[in-house]
């Protein structure tokens, strides 16, 4: 996989992950707990985007 399509990949992974978070936050009652697994994924996700822009 050609470098810029695995990082669109990641970008388009990481839009999803902050819908997602953005989506149970706008719960009457939100569960914490996933939304810092999905924090937690997120910022994996951030951390490979700036690694692979980097090299």
């Amino acid at each position: 996989m050609a470098l810029s399509a695995h990082l669109e990949e990641l970008n388009n992974k990481h839009t999803q992950l902050d819908g997602k978070i953005q989506a149970e936050l706008q719960h009457p009652a939100p569960d914490n707990v996933r939304i810092t697994a999905l924090k937690k994924k997120k910022l994996q996700l951030k951390e490979k985007i700036i690694h692979y822009r980097s090299s």
